[in-house]
């Protein structure tokens, strides 16, 4: 072997391995949710198929760059502060964010319910600002949240735009969860989307979580370009169809005014 293939290989292996290691500690930092702050070196290890010895080093590097730390009474790992930093400046450049804050201060204080604006991925909705519902018993969506419930609204908003095939397959390959999906329910899923799409807004009446309901509208960009959605999540037992649709007439308003401050037309007839 000629030194600079030799060279080549071993530069080809480094950056391989280099790019594993990175791979694997962004499927640790992922394990974290909102249901499951907290997590042990063995949890983790089961979730990502790695082995402990693994995923503890990975995390004494994620730690010592305060991506992750221990809780000190249980002293399983959390995400760290460090993340903020990580994410802040990309937050503060994201222009829907800024321009809905307010218009979701004042949903939240017309409908006393939590409202939120979450963004997709390609895969799942986040996140990515939220107003709490003044009210004592409330359901939230914190920052970083992310759905991947085909009856979740927020995801009907985004997935009612993508093309049939796309959102087919996101089903089947089990990247959007549907239980005991067939072609009949696939079917009937596909309606739905159409019909949330030309009513504006799109509901979820206890289907993901039965406690729980959830309206939520689009927001765009002055290109036409699906970029947002504002969500209303809210206890299930104080919201009766009637109000739910009074909550999607709201949210469906508030997302048209993101869109109008973004320099987009009128969307609220359809999304479709």
């Amino acid at each position: 072997m000629t030194p600079t293939a030799k060279d080549n290989a071993e530069n080809g292996t480094s950056e391989s391995r280099g790019t594993s290691v990175i791979v694997n500690a962004v499927a640790v930092l992922r394990c974290f949710s909102v249901e499951e702050p907290l997590l042990g070196v063995t949890e983790i290890a089961q979730r990502v198929g790695m082995h402990k010895s693994s995923v503890s080093r990975i995390l004494t590097t994620l730690e010592q760059e305060e991506l992750v730390e221990r809780d000190p009474d249980s002293r399983r790992f959390k995400l760290g502060l460090g993340l903020i930093a990580v994410a802040g400046p990309l937050l503060a450049e994201l222009e829907e964010r800024r321009v809905a804050y307010p218009l979701l201060r004042r949903l939240t204080e017309l409908t006393t319910e939590t409202s939120a604006l979450m963004v997709w991925n390609g895969r799942e909705s986040m996140c990515v600002e939220q107003i709490a519902s003044p009210q004592q018993v409330k359901h939230t969506t914190p920052l970083g949240a992310r759905y991947h419930d085909a009856m979740s609204a927020s995801v009907q908003v985004f997935l009612a735009v993508e093309p049939e095939e796309r959102v087919r397959a996101l089903i089947i390959d089990g990247t959007i969860s549907y239980a005991g999906v067939d072609e009949a329910s696939m079917e009937a899923y596909l309606l739905r989307l159409q019909d949330a799409g030309a009513r504006g807004y799109a509901t979820n009446y206890g289907e993901s979580s039965l406690d729980e309901v959830g309206v939520a509208a689009p927001v765009r960009d002055h290109r036409g370009n699906l970029v947002a959605a504002v969500l209303i999540p809210a206890p299930r037992f104080r919201v009766s169809p009637e109000r739910l649709a009074t909550l999607g007439e709201a949210c469906a308003r508030t997302a048209q005014q993101i869109t109008t401050r973004l320099g987009g037309q009128d969307v609220t007839t359809s999304f479709r």
